[in-house]
């Protein structure tokens, strides 16, 4: 997958965050950690976006881990929102799975960032 693909993943995925971010506000179930789940869903996209401009190798890695790193947080938030059942099984399973694959995009792209540092 290429990097503007991921992108675009990432942008769709965000934009899915915003979504249910003000549905639960409208079903009044605003509750102070959901801006946590709204910071960390739309931080992914704007890393790996930041990470196309990076100004080294070693930059682009530490964006791009930066972005895997507010991928696990906002599985966990989707998780304990259907745990705590804020959301709906389909709710969570809409975001879920492009956050899934989201996350082995960036750790695919990141191992092979690695291997070409260490090649130079």
């Amino acid at each position: 997958m290429s990097s503007n693909q991921l992108i675009l993943l990432s942008k769709e995925f965000a934009v899915g965050i915003i979504r249910l971010h003000d549905s639960l506000t409208a079903r009044k179930k605003a509750l102070p950690v959901i801006g946590q789940l709204l910071r960390s869903g739309t931080s992914i996209g704007a890393n790996i976006h930041e990470a196309n401009y990076a100004v080294s190798k070693a930059d682009f890695i530490n964006k791009m881990q930066i972005a895997l790193k507010e991928c696990y947080e906002t599985d966990y938030w989707l998780d304990l929102f259907r745990s705590s059942t804020v959301i709906t099984d389909e709710e969570y399973d809409s975001l879920f799975v492009p956050c899934s694959k989201i996350r082995k995009l960036l750790i695919a792209s990141i191992k092979t960032a690695k291997q070409s540092e260490n090649n130079q």
